[in-house]
C-alpha cells in the first residue's frame, strides 16, 4: 500500500496547531511506522510499544508549536519518542524489579562490535534480550548518541554506572554473538 500525503510538513503543522483532525491523522500516518520502529528499540513488548507510540504523538500534538523549523521535523518527533520511551522506562522501574546487568554479566574484556555492520541486524534483535535498563542505556548511547553524562541525568544514576553497564551490555552481546 503506498502512503499519500497532500499536505507539505509546513501545511501539517499549521494544520495540526489548527486542530485540524485531517492534518493531524496525516502527520500521525507520515511518522508512525519509523517512530514505531524507534519506539521498539525500546520496548520489545508490542503493547507497551504502542503506548509509547501513542503517548509520544500526544505530545508531538501538544507541543508542536514548539517546533523551531530548525532540524527535520522527523529529528524533532523521534527525539520526542525517545523520551516518552524514557519516561516509560522510569514510570516502569518503580513498578517492575529489573535484573541487574552485573549478575548477568562478570568482568570480560570485549570489543566494540558496534564497527560490524554486518552484523548490526542480530545485534538489534539481541539487544531486545537485554533487562530494560541495560537496553535503554545501550540505546541511548550506541543509537541515539547521547553521553554517558546525559544518560546518567536522565536516568538519575551515576556516570560511571552508565559506562561500566554499557561496557557489560557489550559483552553480553558479544557472548550471544558467539554462541548464536
Amino acid at each position: 500500500m503506498t502512503k499519500s500525503f497532500d499536505l507539505s510538513e509546513q501545511e501539517l503543522i499549521r494544520g495540526c496547531l489548527n486542530n485540524d483532525r485531517k492534518a493531524q491523522e496525516q502527520l500521525y500516518r507520515k511518522f508512525a511506522d519509523d517512530m514505531f520502529v524507534v519506539c521498539l528499540a525500546y520496548e520489545s513488548d508490542l503493547d507497551e510499544a504502542k503506548d509509547i507510540l501513542q503517548n509520544g504523538f500526544i505530545k508531538v500534538f501538544r507541543s508542536l508549536d514548539q517546533y523551531d523549523n530548525l532540524g527535520l521535523l522527523k529529528g524533532w518527533i523521534r527525539r520526542i519518542m525517545v523520551n516518552t520511551a524514557i519516561d516509560h522506562y522510569r514510570k516502569k522501574k518503580k513498578k517492575d524489579d529489573f535484573v541487574d546487568i552485573d549478575i548477568i554479566v562478570d568482568e570480560r574484556q570485549g570489543y566494540d562490535f558496534t564497527e560490524s555492520k554486518e552484523n548490526v541486524k542480530e545485534i538489534l534483535t539481541l539487544v531486545e534480550r537485554l533487562p530494560d535498563r541495560a537496553r535503554l542505556i545501550f540505546n541511548l548511547f550506541a543509537l541515539e548518541g547521547y553521553s554517558h553524562k546525559e544518560i546518567a541525568t536522565q536516568l538519575n544514576i551515576a556516570e560511571g554506572t552508565s559506562k561500566s553497564m554499557y561496557s557489560r551490555e557489550k559483552m553480553l552481546l558479544q557472548q550471544w554473538l558467539i554462541t548464536s
